[in-house]
């Protein structure tokens, strides 16, 4: 059926790595870690935790997971400026005259630091205060290297770049709802005999899944991992500081990928019912079966639920007669393999194998895993239902379910990577 998306909860992953140092608590400001695992702490000590040195630099897995769950708890503008501001004080960047050698050993540290806060989150950057911030420390660094201009010219252009292909994207997904609309209305007017049937536009089911694993690679390339936090943010009652998004919640790509699934779940069925003899109806069945088997063969998992949710839609399920004269093997396995019982058992085997054969793929089509969006978001959200953000001592809490917790992570992290490959030849 059709997905409706809530925001009953929210989502802070917090899977740091256990090959961080230990430490005993207090020493870094409260840090507390425990075999090896960091398990609360200080928003400061995070802050601190996240600072490269002129010896020391955050582990990526680190540096993705708390600019991810930061915004919790203070908004990235101001995560920058204090971060900005630290690295000011302890390598001493008001100084008259600079230490170059130190800077020169601190400079491509806190570059990297910035390259990879503007790769991962860029939406963050459109607020003019964080192109602020970031312009300022370079300013601050670039004297002591001249390769520094270079770098910070290549970062700027990088992100306006990215920016601008989110923001083309952005105002595609509000062409596209607008064009829906006026169809609905075109399609309400006009005569049946007017309206093209899918076979007449698209005959062959693998170009079909092609194409809807384009549509689908491309709208999930718009999704931030943050809009995932801002979708299920909600007052924890141990918190005394105001939410960050309490006024404003940015997830708008995030829900026009929820509607987009609910189109194709009404187009199935409005193509099926559409033609007025039962064998044309039959003949659109098989092929939107052909069209599921080809998304499972390419590791669509979203568009097959939403073919198989189209079709079981009670205006096709009725159709006694239509069905009788449909071969409904391949569609009884494909059932099978989307089959809710056991928790969607069957298909978390199947994306299992789909997400191994990703890592080991040697063609760029071996790669696309994308995951039944409506139960990615359901995991999300109870693994994080009754985990207080904060511990009663003030500190943000990393403890519970920390094993589900690197699962949240490492979720997002094949989502995000997914956006880095070349969508244009991926089904190549």
């Amino acid at each position: 059926m059709p997905q409706t998306l809530t925001s009953t909860s929210m989502f802070t992953p917090c899977g740091f790595s256990p090959h961080l140092h230990t430490s005993k608590e207090g020493e870094q400001g409260g840090l507390i870690f425990q075999d090896g695992n960091l398990t609360s702490a200080s928003l400061d000590a995070l802050i601190q935790h996240l600072i490269p040195t002129t010896d020391y630099y955050p582990e990526k897995a680190y540096i993705f997971t708390f600019l991810l769950s930061s915004r919790l708890f203070i908004e990235p503008h101001e995560l920058l400026s204090r971060v900005c501001h630290k690295c000011i004080e302890q390598q001493r960047l008001d100084d008259p005259v600079l230490d170059k050698a130190r800077i020169r050993k601190f400079g491509p540290k806190i570059l990297q630091l910035l390259t990879e806060w503007t790769e991962t989150f860029p939406y963050d950057f459109q607020e003019e205060r964080m192109i602020g911030h970031l312009k300022d420390m370079i300013h601050r660094i670039a004297p002591c290297d001249e390769a520094y201009w270079k770098k910070m010219n290549q970062l700027l252009q990088a992100l306006n770049q990215k920016l601008a292909t989110l923001s083309h994207g952005q105002e595609g997904i509000v062409k596209i709802s607008t064009a829906v609309s006026d169809k609905l209305v075109a399609f309400k007017t006009k005569p049946p005999s007017i309206q093209r049937e899918i076979l007449s536009v698209c005959s062959d089911p693998y170009t079909l899944a092609q194409q809807l694993t384009h549509v689908e690679l491309e709208r999930l390339s718009h999704i931030g991992p943050e809009e995932f936090v801002q979708a299920f943010v909600h007052k924890d009652p141990l918190d005394s500081t105001k939410t960050c998004f309490s006024e404003q919640k940015k997830t708008s790509n995030l829900e026009a990928y929820v509607k987009w699934f609910n189109r194709l779940c009404y187009l199935v069925a409005t193509e099926i019912c559409m033609p007025a003899k039962k064998k044309q109806r039959a003949q659109v069945i098989e092929f939107f079966i052909d069209v599921a088997r080809e998304c499972f063969n390419i590791g669509n998992f979203n568009s097959l639920m939403a073919i198989i949710s189209g079709m079981n839609m009670s205006p096709v399920s009725r159709l006694k007669k239509t069905w009788s004269k449909v071969k409904t093997a391949k569609f009884f396995i494909l059932e099978h393999q989307m089959d809710p019982t056991g928790n969607f058992y069957n298909y978390r085997t199947a994306l299992r194998g789909a997400a191994h054969r990703s890592l080991t793929a040697h063609s760029n089509r071996e790669k696309i895993v994308i995951p039944f969006f409506s139960l990615l978001i359901k995991d999300i959200y109870f693994l994080n239902e009754g985990c207080a953000n904060r511990l009663p001592n003030g500190h943000v809490n990393f403890e519970p379910r920390k094993p589900d917790r690197k699962r949240q992570v490492e979720i997002l992290k094949i989502h995000n990577f997914r956006k880095d490959l070349k969508i244009e030849r991926l089904l190549q």
